[in-house]
C-alpha cells in the first residue's frame, strides 16, 4: 500500500479492478437512477412518443382523401397529442404548441400553415375578452355587481329560493361575459361569504343543521353549473363555442360565418332553459319547506350592504370599463344582425370580424387615464401577465387538430367506419350525438373533449347528407354538461374544494341536469336552430 496526497492509501496493485464490480454503493446509486426513469410521470411522458410510434408501425389506414401516409400519420400525431393532454405528463399549455413541430416532421402540414391557426379571429376574440375580464376583476367591478344583482333578490322575510336564483342569476350572467371558470373562481367568494354568515353547525338543532347543510349545497353547486350553464349563451363565455365557430370558418370558408349574435340568438334562450331547469332541480333537492325559517336568523340584507358599502362609491375608472364593455357588447351584437338587416360590418365589406371589435376596445383600456395617479391607464402590461395563455394555446391547438384532420384525409377515414350512423333516425339525432359527447367529456376537457368530437362529426354530417350544424352544435354544446365529476371541469373544483359539497351531491343534481340540457337540445336544436343557422336549407360542401 502507499500513501497519496492527505494520506489517502491506495493500492499499486494492477490486477485490482478500478471499478469494483460488487460495489453495493454503487449499485444502489444504478438502481435509483432507473427507479428515477422510470417513475410514473416520466411513464407519462414516454407514453406519447410510444403510442405515436405503436400506430406508425402497426396501423394502415385506407379510404381517406389525402394519401394513406398522411392520414396514418395524422392518427399518430393525435395519439401522442392526447396521451400527454389526458395524462398532462408534459403542461398543458406545452403540449398545445407540440402541433408546431410535430406537424411539419410528420409530413402533415408546413410550419406556416400550423402557425396561422395559433392567431385567427377568434383567437383574437378571446384575447381582447380576457383583458377586458381582467380589468373588471382589477377594479372589482365583478364583485360590485354581483353584490348589487344578489341583493334585489334578498327579500324579507327570507326566501332561500329567491335568494338562491339571486346567486346563480348573477353568476350565469358574469359567465356570459368572461370565461366560465373565471365566472366561477369570481363568484365563489361572494356565496361562500354570504354563507360565512351562518353559525357552526353543531351550535343548531339538528333540523337546522339539515335546512342549513342543504342550502350550502345548492349554493356552491348553482354556482359552479350557473357559470358552465351561462357561458353557453355566448361565444365568449367558453372555449367551446370558440372551438366551434374556428373549426365551422376552417372547414366552410365559404359559408356564412357563425357572428356573435348568431350564437347568442341561440344560445342564450338554450341556456335560459337549462338555467330554469337547474333552479328547480335544486330548489326541490335542496330548499325544502322550513328553510326559510332556519336561515332567516342569519341571512339578511344588511350583511350584503355592508359588503357593498365598503367598496365605496363608483370610480371613474370603473365607470370607464363599464362603459368600454358596454360598448364592445353592442358592436358584437351589431356588426352582422340579419341577411336582411347588415350590421355595421358591412360598412368595411366583412373585413372586420368579432376580433376586430374584442381588440379595438381592449386597446382603448390603455389609452384612457383611470384618474387614480397621474399618468396611469385603466390597463398596464403588467396587470396582463395573468392572461390565461393555456386556454389561447389550447384554442390554437384545437384548430390546428382540426385543419390536420381534415387535410390528412384522417376525418375521411374516421367517418367511413361511422357510416351506419345514417340510419339514425332525424330526431335522434341531436340527443344521441350531446350524450356520446356529454359523457366523454366527464373523462377529460371540455375543450379537448369538442377537439376530438367536432371535426369526426363534421364527416359523419357529410356521410348523412345532412347540415353539418345539426351534429356540431349538439356536439360542442354536450361537451360543456360536465356536471358529474368534480374533475370534468375547474368549475367543479372550484366549488368541490369548498368543502360544502361531495361527489354524490354533484351525482344528485348532476344527473337530472344532463338529462335536461340533453332533451332542450333534443327540442330546440330541430326547431330554433334551423332558424338560427339555416339548418334546414342547403348543406355546405
Amino acid at each position: 500500500m502507499k500513501k497519496g496526497g492527505g494520506g489517502t492509501e491506495y493500492s499499486d496493485d494492477r490486477r485490482i479492478p478500478l471499478l469494483p464490480l460488487q460495489d453495493p454503493v454503487r449499485r444502489t446509486r444504478s438502481f435509483s437512477a432507473v427507479k428515477s426513469i422510470l417513475t410514473l410521470s416520466n411513464f407519462f411522458i414516454l407514453l406519447g412518443p410510444l403510442l405515436c410510434g405503436v400506430v406508425c408501425l402497426g396501423v394502415r389506414l385506407n379510404g381517406g382523401a389525402g394519401d394513406g401516409n398522411s392520414s396514418w400519420n395524422m392518427l399518430a400525431v393525435l395519439v401522442w397529442i392526447f396521451a400527454w393532454w389526458l395524462t398532462e405528463a408534459v403542461p398543458m399549455p406545452i403540449t398545445s404548441m407540440s402541433p408546431l413541430f410535430l406537424f411539419p416532421l410528420f409530413g402533415i402540414s408546413s410550419s406556416d400553415d400550423v402557425a396561422r391557426s395559433y392567431m385567427d379571429d377568434v383567437i383574437a376574440l378571446v384575447l381582447g375578452s380576457f383583458i377586458l375580464a381582467l380589468a373588471v376583476e382589477h377594479y372589482n367591478i365583478h364583485r360590485r355587481l354581483a353584490l348589487n344583482i344578489t341583493l334585489l333578490f334578498c327579500g324579507d322575510p327570507l326566501n332561500p329560493s329567491l335568494l338562491l336564483l339571486g346567486i346563480c342569476a348573477t353568476t350565469a350572467f358574469v359567465s356570459m361575459w368572461m370565461h366560465n371558470v373565471a365566472a366561477a373562481v369570481m363568484m365563489m367568494p361572494v356565496a361562500t361569504g354570504i354563507l360565512q354568515r351562518l353559525p357552526p353547525r353543531d351550535s343548531m338543532p339538528t333540523l337546522e343543521q339539515i335546512h342549513v347543510s342543504k342550502f350550502c349545497k345548492a349554493v356552491v353547486l348553482g354556482v359552479i353549473y350557473s357559470a358552465a350553464v351561462g357561458g353557453m349563451s355566448t361565444l365568449t363565455g367558453t372555449g367551446v363555442n370558440l372551438i366551434l365557430v374556428g373549426m365551422w370558418k376552417s372547414y366552410f370558408p365559404e359559408a356564412k360565418p357563425i357572428s356573435f349574435s348568431t350564437w347568442f340568438f341561440f344560445g342564450f334562450p338554450l341556456a335560459l332553459v337549462i338555467f330554469i331547469a337547474l333552479w328547480t332541480i335544486l330548489c326541490l333537492l335542496y330548499c325544502k319547506r322550513g328553510s326559510g325559517e332556519a336561515l332567516s336568523a342569519y341571512l339578511d340584507r344588511a350583511h350584503l350592504k355592508r359588503e357593498l358599502d365598503l367598496l365605496g362609491p363608483m370610480a371613474f375608472a370603473e365607470k370607464m370599463i363599464l362603459a368600454v364593455f358596454s360598448m364592445l357588447i353592442v358592436l358584437w351584437m351589431t356588426r352582422n344582425i340579419t341577411d336582411d338587416t347588415p350590421g355595421w360590418g358591412s360598412i368595411f365589406d366583412g373585413r372586420v370580424g368579432d376580433g376586430t371589435a374584442s381588440v379595438l376596445m381592449a386597446t382603448l383600456l390603455f389609452i384612457i387615464p383611470n384618474k387614480k395617479q397621474p399618468g396611469e391607464k385603466l390597463m398596464d402590461w403588467n396587470k396582463c401577465k395573468e392572461i390565461p395563455w393555456n386556454i389561447i394555446l389550447l384554442l390554437g391547438a384545437g384548430f390546428a387538430i382540426a385543419d390536420g384532420v381534415r387535410t390528412s384525409g384522417l376525418a375521411d377515414v374516421l367517418s367511413a367506419m361511422l357510416g351506419f350512423l345514417e340510419e339514425v333516425p332525424y330526431w335522434a339525432i341531436a340527443p344521441a350525438v350531446s350524450l356520446v359527447s356529454g359523457t366523454i367529456t366527464e373523462f377529460t376537457s371540455n375543450n379537448a373533449t369538442a377537439t376530438l368530437v367536432i371535426p369526426l362529426l363534421i364527416q359523419i354530417a357529410k356521410t348523412m347528407r345532412l347540415h353539418p350544424l345539426l351534429l356540431m352544435v349538439p356536439g360542442a354544446i354536450g361537451a360543456q354538461f360536465a356536471f358529474l365529476l368534480p374533475t370534468g371541469t375547474p368549475s367543479n373544483i372550484v366549488g368541490f374544494t369548498t368543502g360544502h359539497i361531495e361527489i354524490k351531491d354533484m351525482l344528485t343534481t348532476g344527473i337530472p341536469l344532463k338529462i335536461s340540457g340533453i332533451l332542450a337540445l333534443s327540442v330546440l336544436m330541430p326547431t330554433l336552430g334551423a332558424l338560427v343557422f339555416g339548418t334546414d336549407q342547403h348543406v355546405p360542401n
